[in-house]
């Protein structure tokens, strides 16, 4: 069967939030298929959904509830027919989509590395004790405080710009973004270093484009398979086997990373208490078809290993 191409008098519709750097990933998403299907920018339409995530801005993440804050309306509009497909930030996207939709393209992977930002201090080590560090994300809080219980961490939202303006007023002396985010705004300018996964392991699919769609969609499916990256797909199969079965959430003090050499995936996996004050982490490897049978494996061992009332916090 022919590919039907969208056509610029009815464009096909992507859904986004409206940060920059959502707008950045969609803008992304849009130019590959231009790219694939020598189209113009204007078979595409880029829509802008507020999520709940992006309304509540007063409040911690993990006090409005903890899974779909950045994905909610973006897939009921996409069930709804209102937009054609969806472009997500992986680490924000829930382990299963509702359903009626798929999740399984994804673009190449950008950097995974958490970026330490500071107006002075180079590197986290130099940070003095009792110093007050500004993160939203319940995973950097858990392993910073794991490392450095002496540090103040203080509810640090908003984007990039609002966080460096809370640095230069001394709201805290340091913060965590994300690198791959800084490269695809082509932030330059922040001043940051980057953490080696070995010191600091990021969040399950950080770095990572995700594009959803309707599941009876045959024609965005073919346009997709076009654009879609298989080193990332196999990395986040293991990646997210192994959130999925601790259960967890973007609020969830959950770490996880793999890589793939040698026609090996290689896992490696980081589960704390919010304080910090416990840390179980291991590594498991073996061939690529096993990605996802070795991310629920490695699950389990760190819940093995973890005390019964480990993660009863996420339940009280």
């Amino acid at each position: 069967m022919a590919l039907k191409l969208p056509d610029p008098g009815s464009p096909a519709r992507i859904g986004t939030r409206g940060s920059p750097l959502a707008l950045a990933q969609a803008y992304e998403t849009r130019d590959r298929l231009c790219a694939a299907f020598d189209l113009p920018e204007t078979a595409f339409e880029i829509v802008v959904i507020k999520t709940t995530g992006d309304r509540v801005l007063d409040r911690p993440l993990k006090e409005i509830d903890g899974k779909g804050l950045f994905t909610k309306e973006i897939e009921e509009d996409l069930l709804s027919g209102k937009i054609d497909l969806a472009v997500h930030s992986m680490k924000d996207m829930p382990v299963e989509q509702p359903p009626g939709l798929l999740l399984n393209t994804y673009l190449p992977r950008e950097d995974v590395r958490d970026a330490f930002v500071t107006m002075g201090q180079a590197q986290l080590d130099d940070l003095e004790e009792g110093a007050t560090v500004g993160t939203s994300s319940l995973r950097r809080k858990a392993q910073l405080l794991n490392k450095r219980p002496d540090l103040n961490v203080v509810e640090f939202r908003g984007n990039v710009q609002t966080r460096m303006t809370k640095l230069k007023d001394g709201v805290a002396q340091a913060t965590f973004l994300a690198m791959a985010g800084l490269n695809r705004l082509g932030m330059d300018d922040v001043p940051r270093t980057a953490i080696d996964p070995s010191a600091m392991l990021p969040a399950v699919a950080q770095g990572a484009i995700g594009i959803e769609r309707r599941a009876d969609d045959t024609r965005i499916a073919q346009m997709l398979e076009a654009i879609h990256d298989l080193e990332t797909g196999q990395r986040l199969t293991a990646e997210r086997a192994y959130l999925a079965a601790l259960d967890g959430s973007c609020e969830t003090p959950i770490a996880g990373l793999a890589t793939i050499k040698d026609g090996q995936v290689h896992l490696i996996g980081q589960i704390l208490r919010p304080d910090g004050s416990e840390s179980h982490s291991d590594r498991m490897s073996g061939p690529i078809e096993d990605g996802a049978k070795i991310g629920a494996e490695l699950a389990q061992i760190l819940l093995d290993r973890a005390d019964t009332d480990f993660f009863a916090w996420r339940h009280g």
